[in-house]
């Protein structure tokens, strides 16, 4: 059975002292909290005091990044290796953000490899997949999602999806304050899931399909009575202690 995943994507943001207050909030706001794996990837520089703040909670959050590269070690300046991101306990790296693919130009193809990477050296993928507002309107969605799917089964087999988890993100949607109804979005995941199964029932039926966009508390619990839907990666709303928390609770009770 498919468990939720609700993490949150601090993007640039963050200093010591927000860290330290925002993980310390969330550890208490998500005590005693059951039946969704709660995961937070802030800007690397952080990923150290973090994951001290997580051990001596001994907290449950599990600590993710932002980004990977595709080696471990050389002359890659400015780049971070798989096995640095697991010195510092991160175990849940998004890779394919639109930001990523717009602002550093990288295709799908690039991010198949780093998703072949992580997968080698034991972390988890969080593969973002989305179109843009002109492909929405277009009605490319679903083909959009396809191709950026097929980028990583056509090179590595559709099993290569067990264990990871896709983040399904309508690119106009992401901190636009627009949001895919509840309907719609259930509507792209089935569809997504429907494109795997054709390849694979099994990988289709375990496999997380999160959604992000504009995901709030407002809304969140809409998105997780969907079927399809199994949890949020969470931008803005991650950065506040009692939003995100709020989220992961809806997408525990939901799940009941």
């Amino acid at each position: 059975m498919r468990h939720p995943v609700v993490m949150g994507n601090w993007k640039l943001n963050g200093s010591k002292e927000m860290v330290s207050g925002l993980i310390k909030g969330l550890d208490a706001a998500l005590n005693g909290v059951e039946g969704v794996d709660v995961a937070i990837a802030p800007p690397v520089m952080f990923l150290d005091l973090a994951q001290q703040l997580l051990s001596k909670a001994d907290s449950k959050i599990i600590l993710g990044a932002q980004n990977v590269d595709l080696h471990n070690s050389g002359a890659f300046t400015g780049d971070i290796s798989p096995e640095m991101l697991k010195e510092f306990g991160a175990s849940h790296i998004i890779i394919g953000h639109s930001e990523r693919r717009e602002y550093h130009h990288e295709s799908d193809a690039f991010v198949a490899e780093k998703f072949a990477f992580l997968k080698e050296n034991g972390l988890t993928p969080v593969l973002c997949i989305g179109e843009s507002e002109a492909q929405n309107e277009a009605g490319e969605t679903v083909a959009v999602c396809a191709r950026q799917l097929d980028a990583v089964i056509n090179t590595q087999g559709v099993e290569a999806l067990n264990g990871a988890i896709i983040a399904y993100e309508p690119i106009w949607a992401i901190g636009t304050g627009k949001a895919a109804t509840a309907d719609d979005a259930q509507r792209i995941h089935a569809a997504i899931r429907a494109h795997i199964a054709a390849k694979s029932e099994d990988v289709a039926k375990n496999v997380v399909i999160q959604y992000g966009g504009s995901v709030k508390p407002e809304n969140a619990a809409a998105y997780f009575a969907q079927p399809d839907i199994d949890g949020a990666l969470v931008g803005g709303a991650a950065l506040d202690a009692e939003s995100f928390a709020a989220i992961a609770k809806a997408a525990a009770e939901a799940k009941k």
